[in-house]
């Protein structure tokens, strides 16, 4: 379990710093701690690039903001029993409010408290979780950002891409609330193309790849969603997947630079820099997270990732994709 304590402050709060007795008075009316800052904690699933990213961006917005805060980063390296050390240690912290990154990882918090405010992002569906009421109002002290993909998109894609691919198979991890949301709009969408499709779940990051060798003559192409589990092991997914002639259409942007063929992808930076925003309005603004729906990022705001040495590999010519992003 790791622990890393910043001190960050924003520059325009900085330069009204003259003396100590004004940094006390103006910290008393901004700020509850004794010394003028925000506590928040962040609780971290595991390390992998969509998550850190959307930690990133979630500082970012705190930065830009210009509010006072110490920031407490945690991550619990994929295990759902550290999540819960780190979660009741947060609120026993006695922090302003919690970012928590990954579904587990806001199951955890919301299961330590109900009073601190919870922000959640790289979450698919809050209700379907547990964790809201509903996404347009939470009714409780969690709500945040969505990393809802495009599935039906990335579908489309995979039978541009694939366009002979017969069956599928859906590579996820079935601890993964997170991950049946997606499976399911996968299914259906595969079903309107004509494709036949097959889930091949795994319990944990040890299984995938004899999950991936299994799926090996079975199917012609494999679909992985952005499941924190899969996302994680992405380079042996990629690996062994790429050896063996598959092409593996990704949830997410990060998937595709760590060897996924291509995705239609939002940015998890931005929907960290959005959950961050929330933070704020929390914060500065008195803002109700009972009453603040589920934030999304827009179609608008997705991007065609392609990895090109992945195609080169494949023999997958991805020449027409004139507006995509090659990594």
């Amino acid at each position: 379990m790791k622990r890393i304590n910043l001190v960050r402050r924003g520059a325009a709060f900085a330069a009204t710093m003259c003396t100590a007795l004004a940094l006390s008075a103006c910290g008393s009316a901004d700020a509850p701690g004794s010394d003028g800052s925000y506590k928040i904690g962040v609780l971290q699933l595991t390390e992998h690039g969509a998550l850190d990213q959307t930690n990133k961006g979630f500082i970012e917005a705190l930065d830009e903001s210009g509010i006072p805060y110490t920031v407490d980063q945690q991550n619990a390296q994929n295990d759902q029993s550290t999540c819960q050390t780190i979660a009741n240690k947060l609120v026993s912290d006695g922090d302003d409010l919690v970012f928590a990154i990954a579904t587990p990882a806001a199951q955890a918090v919301a299961g330590a408290t109900t009073e601190i405010p919870v922000v959640g992002s790289a979450i698919t569906d809050y209700a379907a979780s547990g964790l809201a009421a509903s996404n347009e109002a939470p009714g409780a002290n969690v709500t945040g950002t969505s990393d809802l993909t495009p599935v039906a998109d990335q579908i489309d894609l995979l039978t541009q891409l694939i366009p002979d691919a017969k069956t599928v198979g859906i590579l996820y991890c079935s601890a993964e609330s997170n991950s049946d949301v997606q499976v399911s709009l996968a299914e259906e969408a595969l079903d309107r193309a004509g494709i036949a499709h097959e889930r091949y779940s795994v319990s944990s990051s040890n299984e995938i790849q004899q999950m991936v060798e299994s799926m090996v003559g079975k199917v012609d192409a494999i679909y992985a969603p952005t499941d924190n589990t899969i996302a994680a092991g992405m380079a042996t997914v990629s690996m062994v997947a790429t050896d063996n002639g598959l092409p593996v259409i990704a949830g997410c942007d990060t998937m595709v630079s760590d060897g996924g063929l291509a995705s239609y992808s939002i940015n998890y930076r931005d929907l960290g820099y959005k959950a961050g925003q929330m933070a704020v309005k929390i914060l500065k603004e008195g803002s109700d997270p009972a009453t603040m729906p589920i934030e999304y990022l827009s179609s608008d705001e997705c991007q065609l990732i392609v990895n090109k040495a992945t195609a080169d590999a494949l023999g997958i010519d991805v020449s027409a994709l004139k507006d995509a992003r090659f990594v």
